[in-house]
């Protein structure tokens, strides 16, 4: 296919991965309806339709996990370990390592956090998502040192290493992101392992953002620990994934206490209950009925992903790419946000403000008018959308705040799913608000800006 943008052709020759929603219309205020362009992957994708028929032929045989001697049981353990094996499988790792299945990243990371020997020194970057940023603070006895928003790859390292061969003995931990959700731009995830095992310490990488467009290998990646999210993984069923090391988490207490996760439970003598636990870290930390469907989607876009071929949807996302940032570039009041600069590689994410525009008006134009779906606000990463946007880390601000001009932005993303008329309409869009203004009356309603009832 080869779109074209103010005249300059774009080919676009990789077709999109069925998902869900692609035929969804929707009104527009100024009447009629139109299909919606979901351009908000980034904080949850929309289902693959592989996904979606999987679990759908699951459904009927859906039973309990671990504890019946029933056929649908039994069936529905098999395939919760299988999907297990599967995302390992996703993720290259090693022979020792485990799986733990989880609700989100944020659970995942919280999961480690509660698992971290006494006095973990945990060493995170400003820039993070606040799942990846704010756990370590919870945990017991952590000393936590956030450092620096870096403006290079190499600085991130160096900035690194230099706080590490500063740090007393001891546990030690580095969280980093793969991608930000906020620029999309990768990380150095190969080199930050490698300072990080430099000094003694291990990394977690919150991989949220990378999965769905790269492949992730714990391995070759030498990180210890990866987590990440199957909503943004085109599988919307309330599940995550912590996988890595699993010796903190053997020896850590339940993340949660209850069925599943202890071998035996006894009543003593004097009245007290005492309970031995699972020694393995999925099963110690598994407690209770387990998201089985949840687990199988996730192994599902795993499959999907790996069959379709990640570097030909990555290919798929820079032609996105090249043709959003060349519309973006034809609109002189757009100032696209960046940490590492213009030229550093992305996935499909992107954020950016214009001038004269409060961001979250902007959002809600493209979405009442035009049928678009973005994001708006700080996108729960406030101090490096406000360092981004030239703010001290003490200024206030609030995700969706209309009333703070100065400190939000929008949000583009997409992924295998998105076809590139949906990228040339919202551009198309964009510059038409910027050129004319909106064409509808708006205002705050509920800390959101909405359109207003028409007279």
């Amino acid at each position: 296919m080869t779109v074209s943008l103010a005249g300059n052709p774009v080919t676009c020759d990789l077709p999109p991965l069925p998902v869900l929603g692609r035929d969804v219309t929707v009104p527009l205020v100024t009447g009629g309806e139109v299909t919606y362009a979901a351009l908000d992957y980034a904080a949850s994708a929309p289902a693959l339709q592989r996904v979606w028929d999987d679990v759908a032929a699951y459904a009927p045989y859906y039973g309990s996990v671990h504890r019946g001697a029933g056929y649908l049981s039994q069936l529905s353990t098999e395939l919760f370990e299988q999907s297990r094996a599967t995302v390992a499988g996703f993720l290259g790792c090693r022979p020792t390592d485990e799986v733990v299945f989880t609700r989100s990243t944020t659970d995942s990371l919280n999961l480690l956090a509660a698992a971290l020997p006494e006095g973990t020194q945990v060493f995170v970057f400003e820039t993070e998502h606040h799942a990846a940023l704010l756990p370590w603070q919870r945990a017991k006895g952590a000393r936590v040192t956030c450092l620096a928003a870096p403006r290079t790859p190499e600085q991130a390292v160096a900035a690194l290493d230099v706080a590490l061969h500063g740090a007393p003995k001891g546990p030690k931990l580095v969280c980093v992101t793969g991608a930000s959700n906020v620029t999309g731009e990768l990380w150095p995830v190969r080199e930050l392992a490698a300072a990080a095992h430099r000094h003694g310490a291990r990394i977690v990488l919150d991989a949220a953002q990378l999965v769905p467009h790269r492949a992730v290998d714990i391995g070759e990646l030498d990180v210890d620990w990866v987590a990440f999210s199957g909503h943004k993984l085109y599988a919307p069923f309330g599940a995550g994934v912590l996988a890595g090391r699993p010796d903190w988490l053997r020896e850590a207490e339940p993340y949660l206490a209850g069925g599943g996760a202890t071998r035996t439970v006894v009543r003593r003598a004097d009245g007290e209950v005492e309970a031995e636990w699972q020694e393995s870290a999925a099963a110690r930390h598994e407690a209770g009925s387990p998201n089985v469907i949840g687990a199988y989607a996730i192994a599902s876009a795993c499959k999907a992903l790996t069959e379709a071929g990640l570097d030909r949807l990555g290919e798929h996302e820079a032609q996105l790419l090249t043709l959003l940032r060349d519309g973006l570039a034809e609109i002189p009041q757009v100032r696209v946000l960046s940490l590492f600069g213009a030229d550093a590689d992305r996935v499909g994410v992107l954020s950016f403000v214009v001038s004269g525009w409060n961001s979250s008006h902007l959002a809600a134009a493209l979405s009442a008018e035009h049928g678009i779906g973005v994001r708006d606000g700080l996108f729960c990463a406030h101090p490096l959308v406000k360092h981004l946007l030239g703010g001290r880390p003490e200024d206030p601000g609030a995700c969706g705040s209309p009333e703070n001009l100065s400190f939000n932005a929008v949000r583009i993303s997409f992924g295998a799913g998105t076809p590139p008329e949906h990228v040339t309409r919202f551009v198309a869009a964009l510059a038409t608000l910027v050129r004319e203004g909106a064409s509808w009356t708006y205002h705050t309603r509920n800390g959101r800006c909405v359109p207003a009832p028409s007279a």
